[in-house]
């Protein structure tokens, strides 16, 4: 299908039990655009809100500046603008509110030449869920390389 993954958010899965994904476009400038080509961008900080106008924006999403780039070159750590349809962020808004859910950042890749952004509605885990997760994966990874019976 054309996807160049350029950043993971690998945190997201330990730290929240994934419910729903979106996949939202995002208001970019050209130098942005060019350094996410060179695969440089931060991910794992970044979080997302909903504002009082019904706009989603991405906030420290960390893209370095353009090496080549001129005066022009844009700010790294400045709030991004999310393109999502008005039902997405409806639906997004009334699980955030109704059902205590967190909107995470999960993957940031191309799409036939266009940047996207995976997000995701996800609930928080307690520590008892992290550690039965981690079991539960040692015994998978056991069980692959033969070392359980």
């Amino acid at each position: 299908m054309g996807i160049k993954i350029i950043a993971k958010n690998k945190r997201a899965t330990y730290d929240y039990s994934i419910k729903e994904r979106f996949e939202a476009g995002m208001m970019l400038q050209g130098t942005e655009v060019k350094s996410l080509r060179l695969g440089k961008a931060t991910i794992a900080e970044a979080y997302i809100s909903i504002d009082n106008n019904l706009e989603a924006w991405v906030y420290n999403l960390h893209i370095p500046q353009y090496e080549f780039g001129n005066i022009h070159n844009h700010q790294e750590d400045r709030k991004r603008k999310l393109l999502l349809n008005s039902k997405e962020i409806h639906l997004i808004k009334h699980k955030i509110k109704a059902e205590g859910m967190t909107l995470v950042p999960t993957i940031i890749y191309f799409k036939k030449s266009l940047v996207k952004l995976e997000i995701a509605l996800g609930k928080g885990k307690k520590l008892h869920d992290k550690r039965a997760d981690q079991a539960k994966k040692d015994v998978e990874k056991k069980l692959r390389q033969g070392r359980y019976e």
